[in-house]
């Protein structure tokens, strides 16, 4: 079993609810265990931003699936729940990423892990640590990332649940 985090994030319609639909879908594959999901952020929009907030969370999988098909079966969830990719960066019910895949790397066209730019990015470093406390990147621990990075525009959401 190899341990993988997903990035998921959502801006259009019922954002919690596609957020929990992706989870239960990630959690469906005979070959994916979910260990762990962190708290709801909302988060403004990077990149294209005139377009509402995300809400995002971080999961935590142990896999049997090699990257390759993870991204496969990612991108099936994006298909299921209807995501269009009209603009980049842009609006969408779901977007679900492979962050990190044990200490598998790649730079190919289709699968980048780790993922492209997520140690600049809040709304992934944070609901990340929040999981996954020991990660590092080049031998800096996640902590340290998280404390050069601009919070701004991130908020825990509560759900009461």
């Amino acid at each position: 079993m190899a341990k993988g985090y997903l990035g998921l994030g959502s801006n259009m319609g019922d954002k919690k609810e596609y957020l929990d639909q992706a989870v239960e879908q990630i959690n469906q594959h005979p070959s994916i265990t979910v260990t762990k999901v962190s708290s709801y952020y909302e988060t403004d929009p990077v990149g294209y931003t005139d377009q509402d907030v995300f809400l995002n969370v971080v999961v935590e999988i142990d896999t049997d699936l090699p990257p390759y098909e993870l991204l496969s079966y990612c991108n099936e969830i994006e298909e299921i729940l209807q995501r269009k990719r009209l603009i980049r960066w842009g609006p969408r019910t779901i977007d679900v990423d492979v962050l990190l895949y044990e200490d598998y790397t790649s730079n190919d066209e289709k699968l980048t892990v780790p993922h492209p730019r997520m140690w600049e990015r809040a709304f992934v470093m944070i609901p990340l640590y929040e999981i996954a406390k020991d990660i590092t990147n080049n031998g800096e621990h996640i902590e340290e990332i998280i404390k050069n990075l601009c919070k701004e525009g991130i908020r825990k959401v509560d759900y009461g649940g």
